[in-house]
């Protein structure tokens, strides 16, 4: 049906500022704006005091983000929102997001100035660090997964099961957050070989060693076996061709009990009429950034068919990927 609606510039002028605002929301918490509101709201001058900005510089920071919702303004003193006291406040904050956004920042947006070769060429992005940066990165992508985790353990109830699987994740977060809300469920973690030690480590730092068993397996080929009653599959897809993707699937239903869950958390394109937007943001990222890919959930449910799991239906979790949830048919 055609839409009746008048035409207005204000979408595409939104979309095509939108790098200013990422950019003042990187100094902003790169200067310490919102730590430094933590305590209370500020005028300009005391902004300016608490961060070592200029006057100028600090309210056209604190005037954007309060333009863009993390910030309210009343009689010229600024005050954290909701969103950012919880985000933004350094060890104030329920989960602070500033090593993510310094990723974004530093490497993410760096890359993406190449983006118009990407799209003329099809070349996949690569990434040239020196340790420093991929200290930086590796901080930022653990960071977003912290931020992943939190969001799937708030919607997602894992108090039913008992003998979890986590298979090929990058970051223990995950299964960790959902061990400490079901204090009955254990898992068994099948990661990568170089991750273990420091995946070792996540668990015994978060007291859960005595519910955890870590091995080193190489993901595309890695046949764990057992008979565990929920399969998670974080952020690996996006990393492996169909092939491969097909045997992750057939390996993780090798390895779960009758009627076990399948999570599978990641970012998806659709095949819907409306794209969710954060979903194809990450498509263009994930190729720019290193050459991985963003596929379509018809693709994902086809191969989990094929594999013996019935696609159940997906949670799309706020600022994060979806899970696609099924179950061992």
């Amino acid at each position: 049906m055609t839409s009746t609606r008048a035409a207005t510039p204000e979408a595409i002028v939104d979309i095509a500022i939108g790098f200013m605002g990422a950019k003042q929301l990187f100094a902003a918490s790169r200067v310490g704006l919102f730590s430094a509101l933590a305590d209370g709201p500020l005028d300009v001058a005391g902004l300016a005091a608490a961060t070592g900005v200029s006057e100028q510089q600090i309210r056209i920071l604190a005037d954007s983000m309060a333009a863009q919702g993390l910030l309210s303004r009343t009689d010229g003193r600024y005050a954290l929102t909701p969103d950012a006291a919880a985000y933004l406040t350094g060890d104030r904050a329920e989960l602070d997001l500033a090593p993510f956004l310094a990723f974004l920042n530093a490497t993410s947006y760096s890359q993406w100035l190449g983006y118009d070769s990407t799209v003329d060429t099809n070349d996949a992005g690569t990434l040239d660090l020196d340790d420093a940066g991929w200290g930086a990165f590796l901080d930022g992508v653990m960071t977003y997964n912290e931020l992943h985790a939190a969001m799937l353990v708030q919607n997602f109830d894992f108090t039913p099961y008992r003998n979890a699987l986590d298979l090929g994740g990058l970051s223990p977060a995950f299964a960790a957050k959902a061990m400490a809300a079901n204090l009955e469920l254990r898992t068994r973690f099948v990661f990568d070989p170089q991750s273990v030690p420091s995946v070792q480590a996540a668990v015994e730092a978060a007291g859960l060693a005595d519910r955890s068993v870590v091995e080193g397996a190489e993901t595309a080929t890695a046949e764990p076996g057992g008979e565990h009653d929920l399969i998670l599959v974080n952020h690996v897809i996006h990393r492996f061709d169909d092939a491969q993707n097909r045997g992750i699937f057939e390996h993780a239903r090798a390895a779960a009990a009758p009627g076990a869950t399948l999570l599978v958390l990641d970012f998806f394109l659709d095949d819907e009429p409306e794209q969710r937007k954060i979903d194809a943001l990450h498509a263009g990222e994930y190729y720019n950034i290193d050459g991985t890919v963003v596929y379509q959930e018809s693709v994902v449910r086809d191969w989990l068919t094929a594999a013996g799991w019935t696609p159940r239906g997906t949670v799309a979790l706020p600022g994060s990927p979806r899970i696609l949830i099924a179950d061992a048919a």
